[in-house]
């Protein structure tokens, strides 16, 4: 007899929590047909960020990230070169290990990877949870984010120096120049003239 009383009254409870609520704007959503969205800080799944003008890899292969993930859930790739500089050639994050801790976000310099607020990825087979460089980009790619990465600022060619207009003369100027050209014309045309010398003369007689 107690437990049915028990129960009556947990029963009233219950009911009087749900009457609290009718008539208010409803708390839940139906999902699937409505989607809830995260919270802009939210920690979703891991994606890797792309450059938003060359559309290429932010990483650089630091391994940064997977020194920092605490579960091992990141595996990355980057040999060193010849010119010394690392080349990255596979990124993989197993979302099944990943506890979404955002460590891996915080300790990146390039703003090469993000916890996306996505959450949309449960499957039958676990192996479907190991994603690699290819689905991690294209994951990433409609993800804003600010980037803050420090550029090399482009060299842009000097300026070619104005020519200078050139200014025409004043008449004064100019007959000034002429004088000494008239004078040197003048002097070469008395040259010429001169009569010849008496010896000149001599010569031409005999």
């Amino acid at each position: 007899m107690k437990k049915v009383l028990d129960h009556i009254v947990n029963l009233v409870k219950g009911l009087g929590i749900t009457s609290k609520h009718l008539g208010r704007h409803a708390v839940t959503i139906q999902y699937p047909e409505e989607k809830w969205e995260m919270p802009e800080r939210s920690r979703g799944v891991v994606i890797l960020l792309s450059d938003k003008e060359t559309g290429e890899l932010n990483c650089t292969g630091c391994l940064l990230c997977m020194k920092a993930c605490p579960t091992a859930a990141i595996r990355v790739d980057a040999p060193r070169g010849e010119d010394k500089k690392r080349v990255l050639k596979s990124f993989t994050v197993d979302n099944a290990l990943c506890c979404y801790c955002g460590l891996c976000e915080e300790a990146c310099n390039f703003c090469a990877i993000k916890m996306a607020g996505m959450y949309e990825f449960s499957t039958l087979d676990i192996n479907d949870m190991i994603w690699d460089m290819k689905k991690l980009q294209e994951m990433g790619r409609d993800v804003p984010y600010e980037d803050t990465r420090k550029k090399k600022p482009v060299k842009k060619a000097a300026p070619k120096p104005a020519e200078k207009p050139v200014e025409a003369e004043s008449p004064a100027v100019a007959e000034q120049e002429k004088e000494p050209a008239e004078a040197e014309s003048s002097a070469d045309a008395k040259q010429e003239e001169k009569p010849a010398s008496s010896e000149e003369k001599k010569e031409n007689e005999g």
